[in-house]
């Protein structure tokens, strides 16, 4: 083997060894809006409430858990900055997610200040959002 491919067996095996998350808690697949169709839905048949921070975009479902899409405008910024706020927003909504009432779509569009905002800022105002959404 050379070097290179030593490299990649190791970051495998780091990867690999890293625990879920921390506490237990997950972001799992089944609880993410991924398809188009499942965000046309929400925007079409779903209310809207707005904060500082955020609009959000909602609609019951008949799962048994909440399902949470984000949509990052390019306005807020380049790849990299879209890409951090959609890893803060995923982060608050993993660590609150057992707090936010069950059978919804939830879409959440952040505005122009998320980018610099306070990380707790943010959760509460995103956490009470979605409480009083749904």
């Amino acid at each position: 083997m050379d070097a290179r491919s030593w490299q990649r067996a190791g970051r495998r095996a780091a990867i690999a060894s890293r625990p879920n998350s921390p506490g237990g808690l997950r972001f799992p697949r089944e609880a993410r809006i991924v398809r188009r169709g499942d965000f046309d839905a929400v925007y079409r048949a779903g209310k809207r409430r707005t904060s500082a921070h955020f609009t959000v975009f909602f609609r019951a479902n008949s799962l048994p858990h909440s399902r949470f899409g984000f949509s990052i405008k390019k306005a807020l910024g380049g790849a990299v900055v879209r890409n951090r706020i959609r890893r803060r927003l995923r982060e608050i909504v993993r660590r609150h997610r057992e707090g936010i009432p069950a059978g919804w779509d939830i879409v959440v569009h952040p505005k122009g200040a998320v980018a610099h905002a306070n990380f707790e800022a943010l959760s509460a105002d995103l956490v009470r959002l979605l409480r009083s959404a749904a």
